[in-house]
């Protein structure tokens, strides 16, 4: 592909450490340019720039994942084209964190990202991770007063992202979420937990996110850069903690 980047979600899933390199399939965000396209695909054509989730945020469990590859199949309806203000890294970190975090904001709290809307108090803890760094920059978008929790090293990370308001989780206040200005919150995204992605609106929420991207309205954090060939080195840093998003 032309990304040889990987990003993998929910580390603890795949069994720990460098042997679970040994299933590809684990791995559904991809980008790349098409080389083939299916006789009843006509949206797409060979030499277009894509970004493609291969399926659900499940993929690995099910084995039909496969973009931890130089070549992958793809559906069209899991599909969307990159402009060139979007880099290939950026789409490959992209879908199912960031659609995670859309699928929160918007189908679940009801949060609208054009900035109407009765104005509600968020927080979000875990705020430095994947989904995290998403949800504080999509929340920002929103008409919201966010207050985020992370370690100690990222606090002014998270901060950056625009959250309001930032708790070290392992202080007692951040521990016990006790928001430092006495924020009340209408909305909690706990990310400590697990979301399960519907899929619902995906295709319309993929473009979404490519567009929010493209507008310089929503970014997404490479933490460093690995070859493919490299990729056992790049699944280690994850799964150490060494690495805010690859």
């Amino acid at each position: 592909m032309a990304a040889k980047t990987m990003r993998a979600v929910q580390y603890s899933c795949y069994g720990g450490g460098a042997d679970g390199l040994e299933n590809p399939s684990m791995v559904s965000d991809l980008a790349g340019e098409v080389v083939e396209v299916g006789s009843e695909v006509k949206n797409f054509k060979v030499g277009d720039k894509v970004v493609s989730t291969l399926n659900t945020l499940y993929a690995h469990m099910l084995g039909t994942g496969g973009g931890l590859a130089e070549y992958a199949v793809a559906k069209a309806n899991l599909t969307v084209s990159r402009p060139a203000e979007v880099s290939a890294a950026e789409g490959a970190g992209l879908l199912i964190a960031g659609l995670t975090a859309h699928q929160a904001l918007v189908e679940f709290a009801g949060i609208k990202l054009d900035g109407t809307g009765p104005r509600k108090r968020v927080l979000v803890t875990g705020a430095s991770g994947g989904v995290g760094h998403y949800t504080v920059q999509l929340a920002k978008l929103g008409n919201t007063y966010i207050t985020a929790t992370s370690g100690a090293r990222n606090l002014n990370f998270i901060k950056s992202l625009g959250a309001d308001e930032v708790m070290d989780y392992k202080t007692p206040d951040g521990a016990a979420l006790k928001s430092p200005s006495g924020q009340r919150y209408d909305v909690v995204i706990d990310l400590r937990a697990s979301f399960k992605q519907t899929g619902s609106s995906k295709k319309e929420s993929m473009e979404c996110l490519v567009g929010l991207v493209k507008e310089e309205k929503l970014k997404t954090v490479i933490d460093s850069k690995h070859p493919l060939s490299k990729a056992e080195e790049a699944w280690t840093k994850c799964i150490d903690g060494h690495a805010i998003l690859l």
